[in-house]
């Protein structure tokens, strides 16, 4: 379907890359997706809410923790379609898929203070993993997103020197 074909909105969304002290990003394997797929913490922005404080919000309700600092906020919005089958599932049919403002964010705490289970459960299980092999663990309409943030991100991921010594 080309962007022209359907008239339905994209839903407005943040996303998340929470990179840890080695550099390495949080995923999380959703609860509700059949399969072996992982995906960095994403969701809705609430009505009166910046995307900033999505941002923040979404971070605490879907891994348990706020211990976490902004780096970087993309530069663009991103978007992606849903399947056809999916989107008039999910949202009750009203959005064609998400479009998404992220933010690039080093975790400050310990991997103890990660909780799955403090909200409503979005992951059964969670890693920490090499950016670069983030695009092969994500479901694959979301693939060229994930991407285009590797590309704008992919610097944070490097380690620095400081903690060394």
């Amino acid at each position: 379907m080309t962007d022209g074909e359907d008239p339905r909105p994209y839903r407005p969304c943040v996303g998340i890359m929470l990179f840890n002290a080695a550099g390495h990003v949080f995923v999380g394997k959703r609860v509700d997706v059949d399969g072996d797929h992982w995906q960095m913490p994403q969701g809705g922005i609430d009505p009166g809410e910046t995307p900033r404080q999505a941002a923040l919000r979404e971070l605490e309700e879907e891994t348990g923790t706020d211990k976490a600092e902004i780096l970087a906020e993309s530069a663009a919005w991103h978007r992606y379609d849903l399947p056809p089958d999916l989107s008039r599932k999910a949202w009750k049919g009203r959005f064609r898929g998400q479009e998404q403002r992220w933010f690039a964010m080093r975790f400050t705490g310990r991997d103890s203070d990660i909780d799955l289970d403090a909200h409503v459960t979005e992951f059964s299980a969670w890693q920490w993993v090499p950016v670069d092999r983030l695009s092969d663990l994500i479901i694959p309409f979301k693939r060229d997103v994930y991407r285009d943030l590797v590309a704008e991100f992919a610097r944070f991921a490097a380690v620095s020197d400081r903690k060394s010594g």
